[in-house]
């Protein structure tokens, strides 16, 4: 695949990016010579190879999956001007 210098211009003016003719000549090049290296990248053989998170093998930490009130409900509350319950009560307001 090639990219010449209307495609440059018209993926410029979809991302609504100026580009002056001296860079749409530039970013031909620099855009050719990314998708080059992209189907260079093709050509590696993956089969077999499974994803991995990191270089060295290693296993990811996990924490318990546990559903808590996080035990700071009076904490939350100890601010607010009135609470029953650790709910905070809020004057009822009707227009």
């Amino acid at each position: 695949m090639s990219v010449d210098i209307e495609t440059v211009r018209r993926v410029a003016r979809l991302a609504r990016i100026a580009v002056t003719p001296e860079d749409a000549e530039r970013m031909t090049g620099e855009l050719n010579a990314i998708l080059g290296f992209v189907e260079q990248l093709n050509e590696v053989d993956v089969a077999g190879v499974e994803p991995m998170t990191s270089v060295i093998p290693m296993e990811m930490k996990k924490r318990q999956d546990a559903v808590t009130d996080g035990n700071k409900a009076a904490d939350i509350v100890a601010n607010a001007p009135a609470t029953e319950e650790n709910f905070f009560l809020v004057p009822k307001v009707v227009e």
